[in-house]
């Protein structure tokens, strides 16, 4: 060990020395995208904007576009935002039952999007929704312990599942250009129940968040790492800047549960 080493080690013996250490870490996961899923600055803090101009980059229209997770309906009006007037379609997916009135209010009219008021996960049945408050964004399968926070999930309700396989076989899709998925930990359960599509290379990009919900689920980011790596798809985290940073190999310093963002093609 170096001089230099041991005498900034030394110096660092200190709880005010620690802290400025710990923020400095913040600010540069902040910039890497780390974190940034959690800000509260919506897409433009999240870098996922960007994912609209990669699309009409890489590939042609009309697109087909699966939003799981669609809560009261963010991501649809980014896509409207971002992509040509009729160059789309949208299949929503949101599972909870007053949540999903909410998200009809706004695009019940609009041909365009296909709303469904089921989940997505590996089997097609009913299972249990767990949640905070109405309308809530943590939502979740999982009976998440956020006490710490003051959040308690005091509410649940009866919730249908389908799975991404049936859903394309009962309507006649044939491909997904983007798979966006955010439903609280249980994105590897979505991703198994589209083993099919997978298989015949019917998706082209998928994004998905990886944060604190997955210390609830008991996931991490070695199993997607292996899912995307089993199938020959690439991932990369979703800087703000719209940089997509590729992951190139498994390290466990990638297990960052603070809400991240990542696309896989």
């Amino acid at each position: 060990m170096s001089i230099l080493k041991k005498a900034l080690i030394k110096a660092s013996g200190n709880r005010f020395i620690q802290s400025v250490l710990e923020k400095n870490v913040q600010a540069s996961q902040d910039l890497m995208g780390i974190g940034s899923g959690s800000s509260g600055g919506g897409f433009l803090s999240t870098g996922e904007e960007s994912i609209c101009n990669f699309l009409k980059q890489r590939l042609k229209p009309p697109y087909c576009i699966f939003d799981v997770g669609s809560n009261k309906g963010q991501y649809p009006q980014m896509i409207i935002d971002n992509i040509t007037a009729d160059d789309f379609s949208i299949h929503c997916f949101e599972p909870g039952h007053e949540t999903f009135k909410i998200l009809e209010k706004s695009y019940k009219e609009d041909k365009r999007i296909k709303l469904n008021n089921i989940g997505i996960g590996k089997a097609k049945g009913e299972t249990v929704l767990h949640f905070d408050s109405v309308g809530s964004r943590m939502a979740s399968l999982t009976k998440r312990r956020l006490d710490h926070f003051g959040i308690y999930f005091n509410k649940s309700e009866k919730v249908e599942i389908n799975t991404i396989d049936n859903y394309c076989s009962e309507n006649a899709i044939n491909h997904i250009h983007l798979l966006k998925f955010d439903i609280e930990g249980h994105e590897l359960d979505a991703l198994d129940g589209a083993r099919k599509m997978f298989d015949k290379k019917s998706i082209d990009i998928v994004t998905f968040e990886f944060g604190g919900c997955n210390i609830d689920t008991r996931t991490f980011f070695q199993d997607f790492w292996y899912f995307f790596s089993g199938i020959n798809m690439k991932i990369f985290r979703i800087t703000p800047s719209g940089y997509f940073y590729p992951i190139e190999s498994y390290k466990e310093i990638y297990e960052q549960f603070r809400t991240t963002n990542f696309m896989v093609m």
